[in-house]
């Protein structure tokens, strides 16, 4: 049984690639509109970091291209615009806690790439702090 649970789990993985890993892609735009509508300002600069950073991820680039992303990026910044959607958003991040590490930290850096465009401000470290929560990770070893 254990040699077939793990060819299954395989065999999901390669499929996933295929397919889209819509979970994570939704974490990763949800984490970065957070942080770029945490200073009160949409700066373009920062949803360009985001996209970018996003088409440098492995499973991002395999599954999505840039039109897509951007358009779930748009639609995450939307409800950050409001407490609700932002806290939809970090629902969205945290949907994705049970991953391996190294996809929860491509998360978190994805929107810290975002918020470092100008520097970090306060109210970009505390979201950052939320999301490092939400996801587990280590955000102090991580920024560094």
């Amino acid at each position: 049984m254990g040699i077939f649970q793990d060819a299954l789990v395989r065999l999901n993985r390669v499929v996933m690639s295929y397919a889209g890993d819509a979970v994570f892609m939704q974490a990763a735009v949800s984490a970065a509109a957070n942080v770029i509508v945490a200073d009160g300002d949409t700066d373009e600069e920062e949803i360009e970091a985001a996209l970018v950073s996003m088409r440098a991820n492995p499973i991002l680039e395999k599954s999505y291209d840039t039109l897509t992303l951007e358009k779930a990026l748009f639609e995450a910044l939307a409800r950050a615009e409001l407490r609700a959607g932002r806290l939809e958003n970090l629902q969205q991040v945290a949907a994705v806690a049970d991953r391996p590490v190294e996809h929860r930290q491509y998360i978190f850096l994805i929107a810290a790439d975002a918020a470092d465009k100008g520097g970090i401000t306060e109210s970009e470290h505390k979201v950052l702090d939320e999301l490092a929560a939400a996801l587990a990770v280590d955000k102090a070893s991580l920024l560094a």
